[in-house]
This record gives structure tokens, C-alpha cells and sequence, in this order.
């Protein structure tokens, strides 16, 4: 897979961390992996599941960040779509030097126009460039 399809299906976890109990999430990670239509190669499999956790390992960071940075739209307050985006190129900014800020950025909006509202790539890159 490309590197934006793994980042994708990065999002798609980090999507249901909100709707989910957090004793539960080991489960839905589990439910992720095995019940695809397509199965991931080990290789893909393993960057998404290391990934994955370590955002979710730096996730009370990671809000607290977005909150410093936002005036008037904490995380609480975010659409659960554009929040999943967030954090996942907050993540990349703050502590992947492998991806460059503008890449974490541009695939950042692209997952908002694909799954977001109208307005959310918008969003998603005003809020993103509070940390460029």
C-alpha cells in the first residue's frame, strides 16, 4: 500500500476511539485487522497497528496540543471526522520525522474533502497550521 492508504486506514482506528468504551478498543483493533474484504500484507499490517498505537499512546498529549492551539474549539467540541484527521497529522508533525509538515498537511485536508463536510478541509488546514 501507498502511504496515504496506510495514513487512511490509520484514520479509520483512530475514528472509532470516540464511539467506542476505552476497554473495548483492543477488541475493535482486533475486528479491524481480521474482517476485511481485502487482507493486508504482514508488512502493511504491522506500520498500521505500530502506528495506530502510538498515536493513541500520545493521545492525551496530542489533545492537549490541539486544545492550546484552538480558540473556541476544543476537542470536545470538534466533528468526530475532522478530530480523527487532527490528530492523526498532529501526531505527524509533533513526532514522526519521517513525514515532512506540508506532506502531514496536504494529506491531512485530502482526508477531510474525502470524508469530511463541506467546510472541513478548511477546518482541518487552519487548524493544522497553527502547527506548521
Amino acid at each position: 500500500m501507498r502511504r496515504s492508504e496506510l495514513r487512511e486506514q490509520i484514520f479509520y482506528l483512530l475514528f472509532r476511539i470516540p464511539f467506542i468504551e476505552p476497554g473495548e478498543m483492543e477488541r475493535q483493533e482486533a475486528l479491524f485487522f481480521s474482517e476485511r474484504d481485502k487482507p493486508l500484507s504482514e508488512k502493511d499490517e504491522a506500520f498500521i497497528r505500530e502506528r495506530y498505537e502510538k498515536i493513541q499512546e500520545k493521545l492525551p498529549d496530542i489533545d492537549d496540543a490541539i486544545n492550546r492551539e484552538t480558540v473556541g474549539w476544543d476537542t470536545g467540541r470538534m466533528g468526530k471526522v475532522d478530530l480523527a484527521i487532527i490528530r492523526l497529522a498532529v501526531y505527524e508533525i509533533k513526532y514522526d520525522d519521517t513525514v515532512p509538515v506540508g506532506v502531514a498537511i496536504n494529506e491531512a485536508v485530502e482526508l477531510a474533502k474525502k470524508y469530511g463536510q463541506e467546510e472541513s478541509s478548511s477546518f482541518v488546514n487552519g487548524v493544522l497550521a497553527k502547527f506548521a
